[in-house]
This record gives structure tokens, C-alpha cells and sequence, in this order.
């Protein structure tokens, strides 16, 4: 039985979002939580937030064993871009894209 939480235009970049899934992938999720904790990267606290929603929906809904929870996937994918532009030099313009992800985690109890 897997469960599924979900955060969707999550403000970063699906690239940046993916270095801190791939850590996780696969772990405990005792494991995940203190990588998470420690982890210099700014997506890590919203990776946090998300799996300790989805460890919450396994015990309250399946009523899974928190201790035999892993975390089985765990995968981004791009959302939309917001597009604004920056006022420079002689009448030019910049563009600045400011990227959001969906961010999906599913956990898992394992044997």
C-alpha cells in the first residue's frame, strides 16, 4: 500500500527540487527526515513538510506503522513558468523566468 502527497507550484526550480529527491529516495523514512534536517539545500524544508504530510496520510488513512514506512518514490516535475522582465540599460529589457515544480512523494511499508 503506498501513500501519495503532493505539492504542486512549489516555488523552485524543478532541477534544483530534484538533487534533494534523489537523496531520499529509497531511505527509511526516520532515515529521510534527519537527511532533510541536515541538509544545506533550501528545497529540503519543503521536502520536509511534504513527506511528513504524506507519513501523516499513511497512519491516519491506512493506518500504516510509521516504523516500517520508506520512502518509495519520489519525483518532480516542472510546472509553469512565471515570465517578468527588468528594466535596463539604453531602453533594453531582461527577462526573468521564475521557475515552480510539482513535487510528488509516496511512501511505502516495507518487509
Amino acid at each position: 500500500m503506498e501513500t501519495t502527497a503532493k505539492l504542486n507550484n512549489a516555488p523552485l526550480s524543478a532541477q534544483k527540487a530534484r538533487l534533494v529527491g534523489d537523496q531520499i529516495r529509497g531511505l527509511t523514512v526516520e532515515k529521510a527526515l534527519s537527511t532533510l534536517k541536515f541538509s544545506s539545500k533550501n528545497a529540503a524544508s519543503i521536502f520536509t513538510k511534504i513527506l511528513e504530510s504524506a507519513i501523516a496520510n499513511a497512519e491516519h488513512n491506512e493506518g500504516a506503522d510509521i516504523d516500517e514506512l520508506r520512502v518509495s518514490t519520489v519525483y518532480v516535475n516542472e510546472g509553469a513558468t512565471l515570465k517578468r522582465f527588468r528594466a535596463r540599460a539604453k531602453g533594453n529589457a531582461n527577462h526573468i523566468l521564475k521557475r515552480t515544480c510539482h513535487i510528488t512523494v509516496k511512501v511505502a511499508e516495507f518487509e
